[in-house]
């Protein structure tokens, strides 16, 4: 039995979530059941570090190796799924523009109606639908957008009517999703995303990749770490050995990459996680509890009140006439000091107040909003972004710019760069992973996995610690706790064929 490349078969792997890390120094014999497999018992560990801390990463490293070599391999594909189809959603803004021109610009001019002239315009072209909330456009040649809320849509989905603000005429009509109010090209990319258009079931792919996202990444990153103390040189870590070949060349492209990306992937995984179908209401309890929830204005929106209740004439709105006072919300709004793109949302009863909220999700991120009593023309509430808790600011900063939307065009191009780097790091782990197969007269076969041993040869301790870490985080993210799982029960099951296998032979 040969290795097609010449390099150190001990050399730990690079930090990112991707497979293709080489055999681990087992500080015990490896198991008897996976002949040839490579076993060092040297530490990788500083010997400038304490020596409790050597004696710590000496028994973790395995298991981290061993861990970040089957999730990657195992989990690599539902990442990349995650990132194409994320890519192609960090695009929607132009695509929308593109696709949807017809409805979002008009021909430009120098005047403009009453926006109450054009919220009465798409009154009158669904008097069926219940009116929700407007738009105003925000220049010229860009339209003023009408919500409504209307029979037959799915849960979160509204009616847009689309109106030229120099003429009052309705220019056209589509369904509108979300609090951004994405239109179907991009509410079908979003869905493609999170779902692959599987329903609920298919949220599950998304939360299986921003699970184990992290998780591979940092245990990738403590390895290469590990890597660069024995070398002494930051270089070893931040930039690759060009003047490697074979897999050494591959693992320092594969952790130099990875050391870049980091940040930029635990973002994406943890903002990515908010969304998520499991994890996501433990994150929201966890927030609660702290009080680090997204504050809102106490003033009912249309849909605390079921959004489809009392259709036809806009029943629940003929005695406010939202549309006849629309404007002098607005300039009140204005007044109070909240600019660019704003929402108008209409009252949900008689005497309840309008609410006004900015939009704009780029930096600075403008999310102001207040509540306008239409009959004295006065703010009587406001809620300021500047007083939002710092973990609310966190988190709608990091939804933004997960979103593609924070810094506009260069979160694009930021967003675009990790993902390449991303996909340059999977491909180099499974390249890794060929690269150390065994050939045996050329016959086909793949890279061996990380040899048994590791959590028998921990101690006590160790064994303690890392199942409390386990119990722990699979409680938070249920979707790689039991992925967790089910990679131990599939490795166990393995290891006791190989066994039986053995003794019989």
């Amino acid at each position: 039995m040969r290795r097609n490349d010449t390099s150190d078969p001990h050399e730990p792997a690079a930090g990112a979530p991707v497979p293709g890390e080489p055999a681990p120094p087992v500080p015990a014999t490896p198991d008897p059941a996976v002949p040839g497999d490579p076993a060092a018992p040297a530490s990788s560990a500083d010997p400038a570090t304490p020596a409790p801390a050597r004696a710590l990463w000496s028994s973790l490293r395995p298991l981290v190796l061993r861990m970040h070599f089957y999730a990657a391999v195992l989990v690599a594909p539902f990442i990349v799924v995650a990132a194409l189809t994320g890519l192609l959603y960090v695009y929607t803004p132009q695509l929308e523009q593109a696709v949807h021109a017809d409805l979002l610009t008009v021909e430009p001019a120098d005047t403009a109606v009453p926006l109450s002239q054009q919220v009465e315009a798409a009154f009158a072209a669904h008097p069926e639908a219940e009116p929700s909330a407007v738009r105003p456009s925000v220049g010229p040649g860009l339209t003023t957008r009408v919500l409504f809320d209307a029979e037959g849509l799915s849960a979160s989905y509204r009616l847009a009517v689309f109106v030229d603000p120099h003429t009052g005429e309705v220019v056209g009509d589509s369904t509108s999703y979300g609090s951004s109010a994405s239109l179907p090209v991009r509410s079908w990319l979003s869905e493609f995303h999170r779902t692959l258009h599987l329903g609920d079931a298919g949220r599950l792919y998304s939360e299986l990749a921003a699970s184990w996202l992290w998780a591979v990444a940092l245990g990738g990153l403590a390895l290469w770490l590990s890597r660069g103390r024995r070398n002494r040189r930051a270089r070893r870590v931040l930039l690759p050995r060009r003047s490697a070949s074979g897999r050494a060349r591959t693992l320092s492209w594969h952790g130099s990459v990875g050391t870049w990306a980091l940040a930029g992937l635990l973002l994406v995984s943890a903002t990515g996680l908010t969304w998520s179908q499991f994890a996501g209401e433990n994150i929201g309890g966890i927030r609660g509890a702290f009080g680090w929830q997204t504050p809102a204005l106490s003033a009912p929106a249309p849909s605390d009140h079921g959004g489809h209740s009392g259709h036809g004439d806009h029943a629940g709105h003929e005695a406010a006439d939202p549309a006849g006072e629309v404007d002098a919300v607005l300039d009140t709004a204005r007044s109070a000091g909240l600019e660019g793109p704003v929402e108008v949302s209409f009252p949900v009863e008689d005497g309840a107040p309008f609410t006004v909220r900015e939009t704009d999700q780029s930096w600075p991120v403008q999310q102001d909003a207040v509540a306008v009593d239409a009959h004295a023309d006065t703010v009587v509430e406001e809620l300021r972004f500047a007083d939002y808790p710092l973990m609310a600011k966190l988190s709608t900063w990091g939804i933004a710019f997960h979103m593609g939307l924070l810094f506009g065009v260069v979160n694009q191009v930021l967003l675009t760069v990790l993902v390449l780097g991303l996909l340059a790091m999977i491909f180099w782990g499974y390249r890794m992973w060929w690269q150390r197969r065994p050939t045996r007269d050329g016959a086909f076969a793949t890279g061996r996995p990380i040899p048994r041993g590791a959590w028998r040869a921990a101690p006590p301790w160790a064994r303690v610690g890392v199942v409390a870490v386990a119990v722990a985080v699979g409680y938070l993210l249920p979707v790689l706790g039991v992925s967790l799982l089910l990679f131990l029960a599939v490795d166990l099951a393995v290891g006791a064929r190989r066994r039986r296998r053995a003794r019989t032979a």
